[in-house]
């Protein structure tokens, strides 16, 4: 499969994340057929437009934590995003039980 079909199943995946909802990068990595290719999805959603309509915020790491560096410009970005879809955190964390995809 070409690098450009990868790309387009991760960013179709991301695109389908609901409102209110999250997925870690694992999650979309196999829901786009890439089992094992978390890193890659972190890849393909660093090199989105600025003002990308694709909701790249909604990925968060497995551990429920929001992966850029704490309190950086990017982190307050996502997490104001996900606050204003109603995700809630507790100690900078979000319960996957609770927000998690499907």
């Amino acid at each position: 499969m070409e690098n450009s079909d990868l790309k387009h199943q991760i960013i179709q995946v991301v695109g389908a994340i609901p409102r209110g909802k999250v997925c870690t990068y694992g999650q979309v990595a196999k829901l786009a057929g890439l089992p094992q290719h978390a890193r890659y999805v972190g890849t393909v959603l660093k090199q989105l437009p600025p003002h990308s309509k694709i909701p790249w915020h909604r990925v968060i790491n497995s551990q429920g934590r929001l992966s850029f560096p704490a309190y950086s410009d990017k982190w307050h970005l996502q997490k104001s995003r996900l606050q204003q879809e109603g995700i809630e955190f507790t100690a900078d964390r979000i319960s996957l039980k609770r927000f998690a995809m499907g």
